[in-house]
């Protein structure tokens, strides 16, 4: 019996001692090689780099450890990309003073613990890895897909910013509010709704072309817009079935579209023995019907762009035929007339056609019949020998032959040489100087009225001295409540031509004026560098024109 007892005893004290044995020392790293097949399947799967795959995970492993032991600590996270070795680490920097006690240690302290350490040199601390648990698990992945959705977005923007211009082919995804999701296979694009032609409906699966018009980054990432009804569009479509625009022997100069209704495409050849308009339309219009079928039945008027204005326009107001235009280029405004059984088909229905051949040249586009152009001139042959006779004294037969020989004004007359004068038939210089004599008086007594009524209306003097102001200007300024220099000189330059007339001044003419009347504004406060303002005129002086 003893020695069993014996035994018992010597067995516990064996488990004891086991029991109290120090248990292993818990690796501080370890490797992981399915990370690193985990993030090459990641990587191929949405098209980004295996590094920002390896660098998102980290991130991921960094926050969990920072949970673990304390967000506000420096904890770092490091993973081979080689054998998938995860590593995490505690950073303390050696600081002269402490700020935060989390991050930083006292440089003696630091330099008790590692001899020779630096301020703003760090004390590195392996950590034990993480043991993941269920919430750990949820946190570390939705960094992982936020990091990995960020690269994806950034590697789209870098791929698709570039291709800003281009035709691209892709799937319907979903419908949006009338918006269509495109898949473009490495990225996703918007079509909106009002950038589809008109009465064409696309759904879930079915295939799209569209040209992308621009590429923004937006706060959700960025974002790549498609259009079907941009001009550039059918430009792009005749590209890929034109191959000598492709080769650029054939120049798309400009296009105008009525997106699912009508387009017209301006077209030069760089060749003279190729025809553009021929080599668009293809054999027996086989080029230009694919691009119709793709635009939903859009007509499409083909025509030969011009280096001239006049000629450009009357080839895009085809089929229409013009009999005359008449050009104005400081205004951009062509007057255009037809025949009067060609006037609904240049205006076209709805003005379709004129409105078209506008945005094609980029020029406002009037357009007359004969008969109306025909009654116009003869109102304007009226009305200026009118003016002639009234002005001048003169019988209608003179001042018919003034209104001729192109003179619009009494200044015209007053001011031109006397020679012009006398070259005109049946005139001669006695002739031509008394039409002069007449011509500046009735300007003196015209000038004296307008003197009068602004006097009358207040406007100040200094007004009529600024060099450019006619007196008739003066008039309708004071009308519009402009009668002084600081009156004029709060306008804009658009705002005087505006009141005076568009007629009266040039863009260049109303801002001389303008800062002519702000000079005062500047008197002092540079000396010589400020602007003088214009002597001012006795108020008794009346202003010739």
């Amino acid at each position: 019996m003893p020695a069993a007892k014996t035994a018992k005893t010597t067995t516990k004290r064996s488990r004891t001692a086991r029991s109290e044995a120090p248990a292993p020392i818990e690796p501080l790293s370890i490797a992981r090689p399915e990370l690193l097949q985990v993030a090459d399947a990641v990587a191929r799967d949405k098209g980004i780099e295996r590094e920002e795959v390896l660098e998102a995970m980290a991130q991921a492993i960094q926050k969990a450890g920072r949970t673990k032991y304390g967000h506000d600590k420096d904890i770092r996270a490091t993973i081979d990309p080689k054998t998938g070795e995860i590593t995490l680490q505690r950073y303390t920097e050696a600081v002269e003073t402490v700020e935060n006690e989390a991050t930083q240690m006292d440089l003696r302290t630091a330099q008790k613990i590692k001899p020779g350490i630096q301020a703003g040199e760090f004390i590195i601390d392996p950590l034990p890895p993480i043991d993941f648990g269920r919430i750990s698990a949820q946190t570390a992945k939705q960094v992982i897909v936020q990091k990995v959705r960020e690269a994806e977005r950034k590697r789209q923007f870098a791929e698709y910013k570039d291709r800003v211009g281009e035709v691209v082919n892709g799937i319907v995804k979903r419908t949006e509010f009338g918006n269509l999701m495109v898949d473009l296979g490495r990225a996703e694009a918007l079509l909106r709704r009002d950038e589809l032609i008109q009465r064409e409906s696309f759904r879930n699966g079915d295939r799209v072309r569209a040209y992308i018009y621009d590429v923004r980054e937006e706060q959700r990432g960025p974002q790549i817009f498609l259009s079907r009804t941009h001009p550039n569009f059918l430009a792009k479509l005749f590209a890929q079935e034109v191959p000598e625009i492709y080769d650029g022997i054939i120049e798309i100069k400009a296009v105008a579209r009525d997106p699912g209704s009508r387009a017209k495409m301006a077209v030069v050849s760089h060749d003279n023995s190729i025809d553009p308009v021929g080599a668009c339309v293809g054999m027996r219009g086989s080029r230009v019907q694919a691009v119709v079928q793709e635009l939903q039945g859009e007509k499409i008027d083909i025509i030969p762009w011009s280096v001239d204005p006049a000629t450009f326009v009357v080839n895009a107001l085809a089929p229409a035929e013009v009999s005359k235009v008449v050009l104005d280029e400081d205004r951009r405004r062509i007057e255009v007339v037809v025949p009067d059984d060609q006037l609904s088909l240049a205006i076209g229905r709805r003005g379709q056609n004129v409105r078209l051949a506008s945005q094609l040249t980029k020029w406002d586009i009037d357009i007359l019949t004969e008969a109306e152009e025909s009654e116009r001139r003869q109102e304007e042959f009226r009305s200026r020998s009118k003016l002639f006779v009234d002005a001048l004294d003169v019988d209608d037969v003179i001042a018919g032959l003034l209104v001729t020989e192109g003179f619009t004004k009494v200044e015209e007359i007053a001011f031109v040489p006397l020679e012009e004068l006398a070259e005109i038939e049946g005139f001669d210089e006695s002739i031509g100087a008394e039409l002069k004599r007449r011509a500046e008086a009735w300007l003196i007594k015209r000038d004296e009225a307008f003197e009068d009524q602004r006097k009358t209306l207040g406007v100040a003097d200094e007004l009529a001295a600024i060099e450019g102001i006619t007196p008739e200007m003066l008039v309708k300024l004071g009308e519009k409540g402009v009668k002084t220099l600081d009156d004029l000189a709060d306008l804009a330059g658009d705002e005087l031509i505006e009141i005076v007339g568009e007629k009266a001044l040039e863009p260049e003419q109303a801002n001389a004026i303008i800062m002519a009347a702000r000079a005062h504004w500047f008197e002092g406060e540079d000396g010589a560098d400020a602007p003088a303002a214009p002597p001012a005129a006795p108020p008794s002086t009346p202003t010739a024109g």
